[in-house]
């Protein structure tokens, strides 16, 4: 029993006994991931809707997509399913109107893996679950991960809307950026991180070690970093050694490893290419694999206690076992957890500090 956790009840099985009709909001991964659970636990489904902006006719897994006003004009009571990432403010606000007239469910679906995020789940793994709670360096990230796993359980968005912090706030009270910084951007994509760095160091910097798999996205951060000094780019991902691994190409965020694919990607660890020199900042945001990216920074994280800044949202498990395994690496760690303006529980992170 932990008495944080107050949701015993998933929102799976608040959906298995709903009357109302569903209709899920959305298309992508997202929706075919809910769509598949709802067919293991035989929950109905009424239709498919999605922004208007998307609405052109067209169907979706048998549905022929909707507006919500049509859906609206059909149904006087109905379930909102939310199955897609909100992560800008105009989209954000919506959702919260839609919530305020009718009842809205948003499914925790791993972005990486498989099992869903339950109460059950969590007793199963209660102890590790304890455990970073009370390494927790503040009371606030003592909160933001009581919402989060409840948020996980329930699918209900009253638990993100009090705990939501801007990321200039964790860079200003948290990262706090120095004009020296050696910063190891795991995932740069086209430099969007290294750009919020310079802009809380006035563009000053000691050296940045810049890792991105994806071709396409690579293309882009050469381009952002073009004539800049100290820059050291790396078409490759993050892992625990030198290899190379099986990658596919999205040319976007969700570009990832994957096993099926025949294409192979270099993969370097962080300790290899830093040869033992020191880092200041590191942030993973690496798709579901930041535990082999920890893993390749032991050295370093061991050795030259730099700012983490760490994804906690692809995998299920992500949670409880990175904080633990960065805790285990190097004790002298404080433990932050903050979540970033998104629907659902995505672009919550783990950050760590010597202070």
């Amino acid at each position: 029993m932990i008495s944080f956790i107050t949701e015993k009840k998933s929102c799976w099985d608040n959906l298995k006994t709903e009357k109302r009709p569903i209709f899920i909001y959305g298309m992508g991964d997202g929706a075919m991931k809910i769509m598949s659970v709802f067919r293991r636990m035989n929950i109905p489904v009424a239709g498919i809707f999605a922004s208007d902006d998307f609405v052109r006719g067209h169907s979706f897994e048998g549905f022929l997509v909707q507006k919500l006003s049509d859906v609206e004009a059909m149904h006087k009571d109905f379930i909102i399913v939310l199955a897609f990432g909100a992560g800008y403010q105009s989209l954000i606000d919506k959702i919260h109107e839609m919530a305020e007239k009718h009842t809205l469910y948003i499914p925790d679906v791993p972005v990486i893996g498989t099992g869903l995020f339950t109460y059950e789940y969590c007793m199963q793994n209660a102890q590790k679950i304890r455990e970073v709670y009370d390494s927790l360096a503040d009371d606030f990230s003592r909160k933001v991960y009581a919402n989060i796993i409840n948020f996980k359980i329930s699918g209900k968005l009253e638990y993100l809307d009090s705990i939501t912090t801007p990321k200039s706030e964790i860079y200003k009270k948290i990262i706090r950026p120095v004009t020296t910084e050696t910063y190891v951007d795991l995932g740069a994509y086209n430099g969007d991180t290294i750009k919020e760095l310079m802009e809380y160091t006035k563009g000053n910097f000691s050296a940045v070690y810049a890792f991105e798999p994806d071709r396409k996205n690579f293309r882009k951060l050469c381009r952002f970093t073009d004539g800049m000094k100290n820059i050291n780019t790396y078409n490759a991902a993050s892992w625990c050694i030198d290899t190379q691994l099986p990658f596919a190409h999205k040319s976007g965020r969700q570009s990832a490893l994957n096993p099926n694919s025949a294409t192979m990607i270099e993969a370097l660890s962080v300790d290899s290419v830093l040869k033992k020199k020191p880092a200041t900042i590191i942030k993973m945001d690496v798709e579901g694999f930041e535990r082999e990216a920890i893993w390749g920074s032991a050295y370093t994280i061991s050795h030259y206690s730099p700012k983490m800044m760490i994804a906690l949202y692809h995998r299920n498990e992500d949670i409880f076992e990175l904080p633990l395994l960065i805790k285990m690496l190097n004790p002298n760690y404080k433990l932050y957890i903050r979540h970033q303006p998104y629907i659902p529980a995505w672009e919550t992170n783990l950050y760590a500090v010597v202070k």
